[in-house]
């Protein structure tokens, strides 16, 4: 994957697949004073099906998968992996019938970080391909806080359905603004 917004499409589509009804994607910048650097850190909570214990276990092979249409499964193998070659870290917790949480932290400054890429856009795909489910989008650093929830945007847009381009667009627009004033720097990068 060449950014982090592509790992979220993702990781966002077994949740779907999970049948969850919440999704929220949250990314926070911070110095952790244990290991003395920047990190960033992506996590992605649903209240979808969950793991079984048993395969929660190997959820991190790609040759594990639940999917009948293939025999690997490569997200999170993938996302685990962007995470440790720059020094962070990874983890998925899940019960069953009650959800999952996928945690993935990157070292700020390292060399191998990917990009965040096109979040707003990402968001924007995963809303309209799914009116139907809540998405809630933290965004956090030294600069501030930021939150989307689709379901008190909807009731503020009254009258509005969720996939009509008035809303959609600015929904598109208060992200990519959340993320300029949340992260900084160019919209697709965080600023460290």
């Amino acid at each position: 994957m060449r950014d982090l917004s592509l790992h979220i499409l993702d990781i966002v589509q077994n949740s779907i697949n999970a049948k969850a009804t919440s999704i929220t994607v949250s990314m926070e910048q911070r110095y952790t004073a244990v290991q003395r650097k920047k990190i960033l850190e992506l996590k992605i909570g649903d209240n979808g099906t969950g793991i079984d214990h048993q395969l929660l276990g190997r959820v991190e092979d790609p040759f594990i998968t639940t999917r009948t249409t293939r025999k690997v499964g490569l997200g999170i193998p993938l996302l685990k992996e962007s995470a440790k070659k720059c020094e962070g870290s990874f983890y998925v917790k899940s019960h069953k019938n009650v959800g999952t949480e996928i945690s993935a932290a990157f070292s700020i400054n390292h060399i191998d970080r990917l990009p965040i890429g096109d979040v707003g856009e990402t968001m924007i795909t995963l809303i309209l391909s799914n009116p139907q489910i809540r998405f809630i989008l933290f965004l956090t650093s030294e600069k501030g806080n930021f939150r989307l929830d689709t379901e008190e945007a909807a009731k503020s847009f009254k009258g509005v359905t969720g996939t009509e381009y008035e809303y959609i667009n600015w929904l598109k627009e208060f992200i990519d603004d959340g993320i300029k004033n949340i992260f900084g720097g160019v919209l697709n990068e965080v600023d460290s």
